[in-house]
């Protein structure tokens, strides 16, 4: 008897290492060189890939030599901060890599990718003006790294915007997932199957962090419940917005209708991403190519003093702003805060004569667009904010080639948010100060969660009227 169920146990482990050892035969080895096959016979070009590792010792290599040593000021930042600049280089604009057995297909071909907030943003923006004046009280002016402070700044602001009267638990959560995108950042660049699960300092760090930011999410989100559930919502802030109207979508519609509990958290981990690392990045290369471009900052200055004055800046007033308005564009070309826009496949797709399988990383390099020359003209990597002087659509000349917050349907819905909130700050610090470049400035262009200064934003302030 007991010889049938040893043989019997042996054989479901047989069957069960045989299905196992299958998926993962396939995961590993069939489905990725299938996979590549499809895309060569398409004109894709790349590395064979490898097994398990694919890319992955380039990929660390090329980031780590790029990250290791600044650069001389240039706005010819490709090489130093998008990974996919030598595949395209070397096996040209459709191509691919491998994170680890993950496609991904690099298509850079144009022709194929087609008022309640005000006052946050205000307060935000006097709490940090605030600052530097005690700094510079006694002297008129000074060096400073203003990247700190621009960050605290944007955080601020969408701790305001999102939370409302929660702003306080609000900020600490934005807190923690910056902390959190750090270590996301950094796991990321070595790819190794399974480590995410492994126990190590780090991981036990990321979940924690997680549980944290879920629960004060949650607490926040029940709070607001029983208040509209009472009848006494007041949707004066994202989250109150949010929570009300799918509150009127299940009562109109059922409780299928509306978002889950997880998918409204989830939103509320990503206001962190779309509302303070796509303007902090906005307004610091801002600052730090009209320190470069004093002709600029000056037109620039002319145009808040007179469309302002001396009052405080109301929606109407922003959108009149028109020279920096082309500023921003022209920073938003040569510095985007994402360098690329990438989606996954999930069912068999065909652009134009393509055909991509599905489960492929498709990614658009922004950057690369953004700086190509037979797009943009000879000048495409000089600041030029006069090429913006008739819009955005004049300025592409027909083709879809600016895409800073990406394009369609799924276009980044912080981007009229970011451009609002940015305009306020840099009408503010423009009224208030002057600024260049301090000898001490290293440019060193880096892709964390959006680009960012490596080493700081250096410059030097000068309080005007001082």
């Amino acid at each position: 008897m007991m010889d049938i169920f040893y043989a019997a146990l042996t054989l479901c482990c047989a069957i069960l290492a045989s299905v196992y050892g299958w998926k993962f035969l396939n995961w590993a080895w069939l489905r990725p060189k299938k996979m590549e096959k499809q895309l060569r016979q398409q004109g894709f070009n790349g590395k064979p890939y490898r097994f398990l590792i694919g890319d992955s010792k380039e990929i660390i290599t090329m980031t780590r030599e790029a990250r290791s040593k600044p650069m001389n000021f240039s706005n010819d930042i490709i090489p130093r901060v998008f990974i996919f600049h030598d595949p395209i280089k070397n096996y040209g604009e459709n191509c691919f890599m491998w994170f680890g057995p993950k496609l991904t297909a690099i298509i850079s071909h144009p022709e194929l990718i087609k008022e309640n907030m005000l006052p946050s943003f205000y307060s935000s923006s006097c709490d940090m003006l605030s600052k530097w004046d005690a700094i510079l009280s006694t002297k008129g002016s000074c060096e400073l790294d203003v990247w700190p402070y621009l960050q605290i700044l944007t955080s601020d602001a969408i701790s305001r915007t999102a939370f409302g009267s929660n702003y306080e638990q609000g900020r600490k959560i934005f807190e923690l997932q910056k902390e959190l995108a750090g270590y996301l950042v950094n796991t990321a660049q070595l790819y190794i199957p399974g480590w995410r699960f492994l126990p190590t300092k780090t991981n036990r760090r990321i979940r924690e962090i997680t549980r944290e930011v879920e629960s004060s999410i949650l607490g926040i989100i029940n709070k607001r419940m029983k208040v509209i559930e009472s009848g006494e919502a007041n949707s004066d802030d994202l989250l109150g917005i949010l929570l009300e109207s799918n509150f009127q979508a299940i009562q109109q519609n059922g409780k299928d209708s509306g978002m889950s509990l997880e998918e409204v958290i989830e939103e509320c981990r990503l206001f962190y991403i779309a509302g303070q690392e796509t303007t902090s990045s906005l307004l610091v290369w801002t600052m730090i190519l009209l320190s470069k471009h004093l002709d600029w900052q000056i037109r620039a200055r002319e145009e808040v003093l007179q469309v302002l004055g001396c009052s405080t800046p109301s929606f109407k007033d922003l959108n009149h702003l028109k020279i920096i308005t082309m500023i921003f564009h022209e920073v938003l070309r040569l510095y985007p805060p994402g360098i690329a826009t990438g989606r996954v496949i999930h069912h068999e797709t065909t652009l134009q004569k393509l055909t991509l399988p599905a489960g492929t990383q498709l990614v658009l390099p922004t950057i690369l667009l953004h700086h190509d020359s037979t797009i943009w003209g000879d000048d495409a990597k000089e600041f030029n904010p006069q090429r913006f002087g008739e819009g955005v659509s004049k300025a592409m000349n027909g083709k879809f080639s600016y895409f800073p917050f990406g394009g369609g349907p799924r276009i980044c819905i912080g981007q009229n948010f970011a451009m609002l909130e940015a305009k306020m700050a840099l009408a503010m610090i423009l009224k208030h100060y002057s600024f260049e470049l301090s000898p001490s400035y290293t440019h060193a262009p880096d892709m964390v969660l959006s680009l960012q200064p490596q080493y700081g934003a250096h410059l030097i302030l000068h309080k005007l009227g001082a």
